[in-house]
């Protein structure tokens, strides 16, 4: 939780510099504003730092890409990888989110993307829903652009616009000093303190430079190091972690390291969250970038394995769904085209499958009826008119974890 980045720099003195010089190591600076007093700040060293690659760690590397390729592999024989992808995006989304605080739910999403009224605060589901936003406009950006700190800001806008954030200057790097700490705490009781303004706009840069460079570290290890230097740097004044989550998705689809951006670390970092912040730290102060890259090589295992089993599910309940329509003597193309959509939008009105299948409502309400009546749909509105239907065995599946 960063605190009071409402107060601008009128002045800062330069005390202590260059305390530490590696470069596994920044260094840190004493500075003096006339309201916030004195205290120190931490400066990252330029990247890549040198690195001890021992046996396990290679081994690590090795397990990892081979787990992504696995991960790659398996999302090739689903029928339709695209509306996976999109539901795996809003489960980051959901994830990424909630590490900051947010208490958005998949369920209040879907509902508030269904017109239904959300039991949630509808801020917290625009901070997931501009996440989304944020997401596919610079997977699209990628795909015929540079990356860029210009690029990154534009992303980082569309991350903050109309949330709390949005009084924070969106588009735009940080000109007054932020901490890390409990809420209300003074600066100088900071578990971390990023880089002073002044250095935050070549410090991007640096980094900028670095993820567009070609060279021969492995994009796994180069995404664990662009992550922590991006956290470390702490560029904006609202928003941090979210957008350096953001940055592995677009490290990894930029170099093609999947045919899909499907490496979503939040569920791995969620769960591990205390572990997460003490390794950033670490990498700071005591330069233990290995630890920091065993942990983060570990949670990619960890989530292409989780991924895989999920498209397997997914592929095991197209089969299932099948034999209920056959049993339940479901047939014609238009309960065909009906699972479809029920993938695409886990809740359904009447009124969207009339329009999707395009069919008469007699026609939808009869279908939905048969579809409820399989176990394949359920009624969860409680409502006579506007009803909405959900998919609850796809539901079920997609929200494995997210509540741990």
């Amino acid at each position: 939780m960063s605190g009071c980045p409402d107060i601008r720099p009128l002045s800062y003195i330069l005390l202590v510099e260059n305390m530490v010089e590696s470069k596994r190591v920044g260094t840190k600076e004493l500075r003096t504003h006339p309201r916030l007093g004195t205290y120190e700040v931490f400066i990252p060293g330029p990247l890549p730092p040198d690195l001890i690659m021992d046996d396990h760690l290679l081994h690590l590397i090795s397990e990892a890409s081979d787990a992504l390729a696995r991960l790659d592999g398996v999302t090739q024989v689903l029928p339709n990888p695209d509306l996976f992808v999109a539901m795996y995006m809003k489960k980051e989304a959901l994830l990424s989110s909630q590490i900051e605080g947010t208490q958005a739910s998949l369920m209040g999403v879907l509902e508030f993307e269904a017109d239904m009224t959300p039991r949630e605060n509808v801020n917290d589901i625009r901070e997931v829903l501009n996440y989304l936003k944020a997401m596919s406009h610079g997977m699209e950006k990628l795909e015929f652009s540079d990356f860029s700190l210009p690029l990154i800001n534009e992303i980082y806008n569309f991350l903050i616009s109309g949330t709390r954030g949005a009084s924070k200057h969106p588009g735009t790097l940080r000109d007054v000093q932020n901490w890390i700490g409990t809420a209300g705490s003074p600066i100088q009781q900071a578990s971390y303190v990023p880089p002073p303004p002044d250095l935050v706009q070549p410090l991007m840069e640096d980094l900028q430079q670095f993820f567009m460079k070609k060279d021969l570290i492995p994009p796994l290890i180069k995404t664990a190091l662009i992550h922590a230097q991006f956290e470390s740097i702490h560029p904006y004044e609202d928003g941090n972690g979210r957008m350096g989550r953001l940055l592995t998705t677009f490290f990894l689809y930029h170099r093609r390291v999947l045919s899909q951006p499907l490496l979503y670390m939040s569920y791995y970092l969620k769960k591990n969250q205390r572990e997460y912040y003490e390794l950033l730290n670490d990498v700071r102060f005591e330069g233990l970038w290995e630890n920091w890259i065993q942990f983060f090589l570990t949670g990619v295992i960890e989530v292409s394995k989780d991924s895989i089993n999920t498209a397997k599910q997914i592929i095991g309940l197209q089969s299932e769904l099948t034999n209920k329509l056959a049993i339940h003597r479901i047939g014609g193309v238009h309960a065909v085209r009906l699972v479809h959509l029920a993938f695409e939008y886990p809740i359904l009105s009447t009124a969207q499958v009339t329009d999707a299948l395009q069919v008469s409502r007699q026609t939808a309400t009869l279908l939905i009826k048969k579809f409820e009546e399989a176990g394949i749909l359920v009624e969860i509105s409680g409502k006579q008119k506007h009803r909405r239907y959900q998919f609850i065995d796809y539901l079920r599946i997609i929200q494995s974890g997210m509540q741990e």
